[in-house]
């Protein structure tokens, strides 16, 4: 099946992009600067990671608002970087993660918690150091998605969904983003052939059972964001074989 860019053009059909979810995090620990650096040698053509503001619009990655206790939206960058992860790290900042991901892979940035004033501050990290033209955004906040795409209608968007919307197509054009991001246990054949005849992706997470892959794969889906990005390699490498 072809893909549809917008203005109804065939697009060809290209590998399913590996996508290591919070760095190569079956590995690593999620979200840190080893899981971010294994992530290309396992594979990986992109990296997810989620960032929360904290009180004075230092950046931060981590999934979770609260690290050992002390939530990261009411606290200042000093006190941040005074925790420690499992693996011994600090929590890293975007720019931290950036640095240690290697510049040719794509970012795919789950914004978690972002109050509007400090939208600039993101889009500016965004567009600085390596990875410049290959960072993305997403969440499922569709509010904050589409407040970027506003102040920065190039940036590539997407929008995060734990259900089967009716119409999804509507969430997409609501925020002008061109990309889905779905549980993949609700993705069928009908939603990913709804989305490519309108010109859109659809990302499948969090994907680490080999058959799930499989099925995935089979459907054509655009991505597969997992743990394992190795595994994912293999099964996408060895599609169609």
């Amino acid at each position: 099946m072809d893909r549809v860019e917008k203005g109804g053009q065939p697009a060809e059909v290209s590998k399913a992009l590996v996508i290591a979810h919070r760095g190569a995090s079956g590995y690593e620990y999620e979200n840190s600067r080893a899981a971010f650096r294994a992530a290309r040698a396992r594979g990986a053509d992109g990296v997810e990671l989620d960032v929360h503001a904290a009180a004075d619009g230092a950046l931060f990655v981590h999934h979770d608002e609260v690290v050992s206790g002390t939530h990261i939206t009411r606290s200042n960058t000093a006190q941040v970087r005074a925790l420690r992860l499992p693996n011994g790290e600090s929590v890293p900042t975007l720019e931290d993660a950036l640095a240690a991901i290697d510049p040719a892979l794509e970012v795919f940035v789950e914004v978690k918690s972002l109050p509007e004033r400090f939208d600039d501050h993101l889009l500016s990290v965004l567009a600085g150091g390596s990875h410049r033209g290959r960072c993305a955004v997403h969440g499922f906040d569709h509010r904050i998605v589409k407040r970027l795409g506003l102040a920065r209608p190039a940036l590539p968007r997407g929008v995060l969904l734990a259900s089967y919307l009716l119409r999804p197509l509507d969430a997409l054009a609501d925020t002008g983003a061109t990309m889905l991001w779905q549980e993949q246990s609700l993705i069928d054949a009908a939603l990913v052939d709804s989305l490519h005849r309108a010109g859109y992706r659809i990302y499948a997470w969090t994907v680490n059972d080999p058959d799930d892959m499989r099925r995935l794969l089979a459907l054509q889906v655009d991505g597969l964001c997992s743990n394992f990005p190795d595994v994912v390699r293999r099964a996408v490498d060895g599609a169609g074989e």
